[in-house]
């Protein structure tokens, strides 16, 4: 077990969503007493996304199916979460976050974009087999420049 994985969808690694993705991951790793988390990031991984065999998204899906703790977080992109994310949960196993908690981070413009990516981004984790946060955490942009607050508020009131 890899112990806490964050995975920023974001397309341009170090993004605001990026940087609240793994102050989340930082402040449950600071609950939990566990080592800081692994970060993947999803756009830096770049065509061997599409490349079969490729070394560095083969260690991705790795840590993700290891990870006893997972964030995965997206922008909002079209209504929806990125497609660089969706690809590289799209080459985990059936059921491969079965059992798996899983903390859904989603940022937008506005708190209504937010909730339905976060919601359409829950069914793809439930698809999965995760077991989903409830509730995930739906930022607007607009909040960003407070992650560390928004994720340690989060990590302390989150019940499992």
């Amino acid at each position: 077990m890899t112990g806490i994985v964050v995975v920023s969808g974001n397309p341009r690694a170090g993004s605001r969503t990026s940087t609240l993705a793994i102050a989340v991951g930082e402040a449950f790793a600071d609950r939990l007493g566990s080592p800081a988390p692994t970060v993947i990031e999803v756009g830096s991984l770049g065509t061997g996304l599409l490349t079969k065999g490729d070394e560095a998204t083969a260690a991705a899906v790795e840590a993700l199916i290891g990870a006893n703790l997972l964030v995965v977080a997206t922008p909002t992109y079209k209504g929806s979460y990125t497609g660089v994310l969706k690809v590289l949960l799209d080459q985990l196993p059936n059921q491969a976050l079965a059992g798996k908690l899983v903390v859904p981070v989603v940022t937008a413009g506005i708190a209504p974009q937010a909730a339905a990516a976060e919601a359409l981004l829950r069914q793809l984790l439930v698809e999965l087999g995760a077991i989903v946060a409830r509730p995930g955490l739906p930022v607007v942009e607009a909040d960003l420049s407070e992650s560390a607050d928004i994720a340690k508020k989060y990590a302390a009131a989150l019940d499992w």
